[in-house]
């Protein structure tokens, strides 16, 4: 088996989808308007998906979300100046970490929605 894609269910698709096009710049692939967005991710598609009429909060402009999962973002440039960049544009980031014996600096964040991503730089870059 090889991942294909990964689907996060949200209450605003186009807001998600600004998010990951603007801010991480991913690149669209496919959209059904206010509905499905598929992105490319590099090894794996993201597909931003309108959750089900039964769990819609269309009140709730600033609706986070409680889940389990992370996506991992492996990065090229210097990830203190991309963190840097991500305040800036007011992106919810927590502060740069690593862990002794682990050749990566790390640093976990949020989409609009709470999702929670990582971007994760080898050290010896």
């Amino acid at each position: 088996m090889m991942l294909d894609c990964i689907i996060i269910f949200g209450q605003n698709i186009d807001r998600l989808k600004r998010f990951y096009i603007d801010i991480l710049k991913l690149s669209l692939v496919e959209e059904i308007i206010s509905e499905w967005v598929l992105l490319d991710a590099g090894n794996c598609r993201i597909g931003l998906h309108k959750v089900g009429k039964a769990f819609r909060q269309e009140k709730a402009p600033d609706f986070k979300v409680s889940n389990n999962t992370k996506l991992i973002f492996m990065v090229d440039e210097d990830i203190v100046e991309l963190r840097n960049l991500l305040l800036h544009q007011n992106v919810t980031i927590r502060e740069i970490k690593t862990f002794d014996n682990y050749d990566f600096w790390i640093c976990d964040g949020e989409d609009p929605e709470g999702n929670v991503f990582q971007l994760k730089q080898r050290k010896n870059n």
